[in-house]
């Protein structure tokens, strides 16, 4: 019989030096999943700039009236001298463009493109954002009540869903907007045109979150923590709100990327089609509407706002598509 090996106590507490050879101890701590995502979003370049592109542009709504009361900016200020009185455009080459006015100013009145374009900016956000939100607060509502209770509930709510997809939304937003210009719900003005748009726009667009919140809820509801949930007591609504409802921040997030540009075309359409925001307001929809006059001899105004609305839907869709992959890295 072979004699035991004798170890000394160092011995014996030592880790084989396989183990412990090249691995420090950053290399081994655990991540959580916010973590995760954000290392898969950093490499992602485009996703990158385009979050910094958005960020900017919200910044400069939140600052554009700060911005225009510190410069001495007026959006609606008349630059008569500035525009030829045989043609009503804008003295110079590229309509207008000087030091004082860097992206030219409009034909026939001589207002600041620049500034416009930043007044608008702030209303195009609000407007996008408003609507987001009180579409998705519907719709993960509606979706997740769909999806967790099943039957009848869920058959009533999923008709519900057709029907609102079933409007005709751009037809039925212009008549709404053309009939409530004048006034309504004590509401005038620019508040009044801001408030029927994040209605129209929110209201009837919940329809397309509800379905992809109902679809993961229907999987999520079979899962262990929901089981667990129900054995220890747990009433449906604490289920609801409190275990299924931050399991779906993360697609919630990511169409609320993708709903957000989607939202600022809609607004420049019917500000285009001169039932949204109405002048003298700034918008990029109702200055691309003016520019249709002028777009053959003065280009530039017609140029800037649409290069606006295109790079602002641009940086939130590239936003958007790396918030997916880094949330959900089966997409890529």
């Amino acid at each position: 019989m072979t004699a035991p090996i004798e170890t000394t106590g160092a011995e014996a507490g030592a880790q084989p030096e396989a183990v412990l050879s090249g691995i420090e101890k950053s290399q081994i701590e655990g991540r959580s999943l916010g973590q995760i995502a954000w290392s898969r979003f950093k490499k992602d370049k485009a996703a990158v700039a385009g979050g910094v592109i958005v960020v900017l542009l919200i910044l400069l709504a939140i600052l554009s009236r700060p911005l225009q009361a510190m410069l001495g900016l007026d959006p609606n200020a008349l630059n008569q001298d500035l525009i030829d009185p045989n043609t009503s455009l804008p003295k110079g080459d590229f309509g207008g463009m000087s030091w004082d006015h860097p992206l030219g100013v409009e034909p026939k009145f001589g207002r600041d493109i620049a500034t416009r374009i930043l007044e608008g900016s702030w209303v195009s956000l609000v407007v996008a954002f408003g609507a987001t939100l009180l579409s998705n607060t519907i719709g993960a509502i509606l979706g997740v009540v769909a999806g967790y209770y099943g039957g009848r509930v869920d058959t009533i709510i999923s008709r519900l869903m057709d029907t609102f997809l079933a409007f005709p939304l751009l037809l039925f937003a212009i008549a709404i907007s053309a009939t409530l210009q004048g006034g309504a719900f004590g509401l005038e003005g620019l508040p009044l045109h801001i408030s029927v748009l994040i209605f129209i726009i929110g209201f009837f667009n919940w329809p397309y979150l509800g379905r992809i919140v109902r679809g993961q809820t229907l999987a999520l509801r079979e899962r262990e923590f929901i089981d667990a949930s129900r054995g220890m007591g747990a009433k449906g609504p604490y289920i609801l709100f409190r275990e299924l409802l931050p399991n779906l921040v993360g697609p919630i997030i990511v169409y609320s990327t993708l709903l957000i540009p989607t939202n600022i075309l809609f607004e420049a359409s019917l500000s285009f089609l001169g039932v949204g925001i109405q002048p003298p307001q700034a918008s990029w929809g109702g200055m691309l509407n003016q520019a249709v006059d002028f777009y053959e001899v003065d280009p530039q105004f017609m140029i800037v706002p649409g290069l606006a609305i295109f790079v602002t839907v641009l940086a939130f869709n590239l936003l958007g598509d790396g918030l997916r992959d880094a949330l959900d890295p089966r997409s890529r």
